[in-house]
């Protein structure tokens, strides 16, 4: 990881899809379409930073089907998580109910998790993790950020230490290179809210 901020970006869903598929229709149906879309967004993402957090919003969708989830929320998590040269954070938005099953199964299924706005600056965790992992992440949510101190009492406790590795490592928190702080993908978004 570099020693800079991540870069914030915005990426609008339904636009990306207009623009992709040139359809007037703001639903994601079919894996091509939602292929479609995920490689617009990849290459948006390819103008940013070697750090980035991406707020990934879904407001002006419609309709989000199983395979759309997959192509465009856990492949593009899975991409990322997999790359050793670049940090790419996710928080998604826009994620209403009538998406909710779609994203959550496509994320269990691939055993991946994101930071999701299920209501104005109201954030969870959707997909796979551990019950250590929740409680150590809406503690996260809760403050904002974590100082040396903070993460030093989260780390006196086995389970808590390996939650907080796990969020970090499946890129559900950010940790400053510069001040060793953890933060909550949240706030590193809210400006683009």
């Amino acid at each position: 990881m570099t020693g800079q901020a991540p870069d914030p970006i915005a990426i609008d869903v339904g636009e990306v899809l207009q623009r992709s598929v040139t359809s007037l229709y703001s639903s994601l149906v079919t894996r091509p379409t939602g292929r479609a879309v995920r490689m617009a967004i990849e290459t948006q993402l390819q103008g940013a930073g070697t750090l980035s957090i991406s707020l990934i919003d879904f407001s002006e969708v419609g309709i989000i089907d199983f395979s759309c989830a997959d192509e465009v929320v856990a492949k593009l998590l899975q991409q990322y998580l997999a790359d050793d040269v670049r940090d790419a954070f996710f928080v998604f938005r826009g994620v209403r109910e009538p998406h909710h099953p779609q994203v959550e199964g496509a994320l269990q299924r691939q055993e991946l998790a994101a930071v999701v706005e299920v209501e104005p600056e109201r954030f969870t965790l959707v997909g796979s993790f551990s019950e250590d992992e929740q409680r150590v992440w809406d503690h996260l949510e809760t403050e904002g950020a974590l100082d040396a101190h903070a993460i030093a009492r989260i780390e006196s406790q086995a389970q808590d230490a390996r939650a907080l590795e796990s969020l970090l490592a499946r890129g559900l928190a950010f940790r400053s290179p510069q001040s060793g702080r953890v933060h909550a993908l949240s706030r590193l978004v809210a400006h683009l809210m």
